[in-house]
């Protein structure tokens, strides 16, 4: 499943492709939606928000769509006429003159107003964002010796999207290296310092995978993101020369270097 860095990028090409223009077709395929699409011809996206891994299109009546891709679902961007091959199931299409976009496959699909979004469970449920600007270290700190996650194993936690939305597997495992942790421990018992470095970790990393465009490839730019654990296991870590090793975590592939991870 995409991270939230991946999430974010899609976003912002749908930005670029759709807002403030008036939409000219609306189709969605859900018979409960339908009844919106005359409602939002001619409307605009004012702006498409993401949520850790969900994307809320914020339309200007005042209509919000819900969509989160889950494991299976993409967004597309063509031209208003075009209608690509394949064979993935079309569930919404938003057109302007200009590009249409395009989700196929998805099913948590649903449009809301201010006071559904407000209440919507999972939007309740999940914690802030790791790409938001304006959320410091030290807020994540505080979150992190909170009696609801301070006895909780990293593991675990930095999976579960109410700690902190838009991380994932391949962040978990690149911020606990960057931190020099193990993910059996917890936040309760670690130094001042740990505590520090590994908050520091669960911002720099995502944010830094979002600006360089949210990709998994590599590059020679020591400026770029690349990993340093993930799919490098039997080659040597960059920082300590140890082999870097593969296991199995939270049912999950976890890759890790024993000899500077403590």
């Amino acid at each position: 499943m995409p991270e939230g860095p991946e999430i974010r990028r899609v976003a912002d090409q749908l930005e670029t492709a759709i807002v403030g223009q008036p939409l000219t077709d609306v189709w969605f395929a859900f018979p409960e939606l339908k009844t919106y699409e005359p409602s939002l011809l001619g409307e605009q996206v004012q702006a498409i928000e993401t949520r850790g891994k969900a994307l809320l299109t914020h339309f200007s009546n005042g209509l919000t769509l819900y969509s989160h891709n889950q494991l299976y679902g993409v967004w597309r961007i063509v031209l208003p006429e075009s209608q690509p091959e394949t064979k993935r199931q079309l569930r919404v299409r938003l057109a302007t003159a200009e590009h249409a976009i395009l989700l196929y496959s998805a099913s948590d699909i649903e449009l809301l107003n201010a006071d559904t979004l407000a209440s919507h469970p999972f939007l309740n449920r999940i914690g802030p964002d790791v790409l938001d600007s304006t959320l410091t270290v030290e807020e994540v700190k505080q979150r992190l010796l909170s009696p609801r996650f301070s006895r909780r194993q990293f593991s675990g936690l930095l999976l579960d999207q109410a700690f902190l939305a838009g991380l994932g597997n391949y962040l978990r495992v690149e911020i606990l290296w960057l931190a020099e942790l193990l993910p059996q421990h917890r936040a309760h018992s670690l130094s001042e310092a740990q505590l520090t470095a590994f908050s520091e970790a669960l911002l720099s990393v995502p944010r830094h995978a979002y600006r360089m465009r949210g990709t998994m490839k590599k590059y020679h730019s020591e400026a770029a993101f690349r990993f340093e654990v993930f799919h490098r296991q039997g080659k040597k870590c960059r920082r300590c020369g140890t082999l870097i090793e593969k296991g199995t975590l939270s049912s999950r592939p976890f890759y890790w270097c024993p000899g500077c991870q403590v």
